[in-house]
């Protein structure tokens, strides 16, 4: 008697597959969504020196802070942080990754192998990130809800576009075999 071929534990038919992959195709596209708005706001709202002047202006003005030297020193602490170029260079990297992430998203949407790919790259580099940071948020006895559901889900998308791929092979492109006509 032989024995049944392996049946994997998850069977994934068709139209499932590409429901799911449509579903994280979205999610990819919502957090890039989320990065353009981050990075543009960094990057091209140039008014925040101004505005930090004005608040500091009106607070000092309204709250009597002359006598508040710790408030004053955190209040010219986060304008020199919003002058500087650190939050230029974090609105770039906001816009690169946004790119990515749309590449992922658009990618997988429209059912392409390579997306697949760049998209569990992409992900799994960052898992890394996102468990240090769950640490250091029950290090320091935060609320870790959202982090983690994020951590889950990226280790849910890495996991299930793995197992996609591994499944479903390549069709191969090979040339069809013509027959040899012998002419005489």
């Amino acid at each position: 008697m032989s024995s049944p071929a392996h049946v994997p534990a998850i069977i994934l038919q068709e139209k499932r597959r590409v429901r799911y992959l449509k579903v994280i195709a979205l999610f990819k596209i919502f957090k890039g969504v989320l990065l353009f708005l981050l990075g543009f706001s960094l990057l091209f709202l140039n008014g925040r020196p101004v505005w930090l002047d004005q608040i500091s202006d009106w607070a000092d003005e309204q709250l009597l802070l002359h006598h508040s030297k710790y408030v004053i020193f955190l209040l010219n602490k986060l304008q020199d942080a919003l002058s500087g170029g650190a939050l230029r260079a974090t609105g770039i990297l906001a816009l690169f990754y946004c790119a990515v992430l749309f590449t992922e998203g658009i990618g997988v949407y429209m059912q392409k192998r390579w997306a697949e790919f760049l998209m569990i790259f992409a992900t799994s580099a960052l898992i890394p990130l996102e468990i240090r940071h769950v640490w250091h948020q029950l290090i320091f006895q935060r609320p870790m809800l959202v982090p983690a559901l994020i951590l889950l889900a990226n280790c849910f998308i890495v996991w299930f576009l793995y197992m996609v791929l591994r499944r479903v092979k390549p069709e191969a492109h090979a040339a069809p075999e013509r027959e040899l006509v012998e002419t005489r």
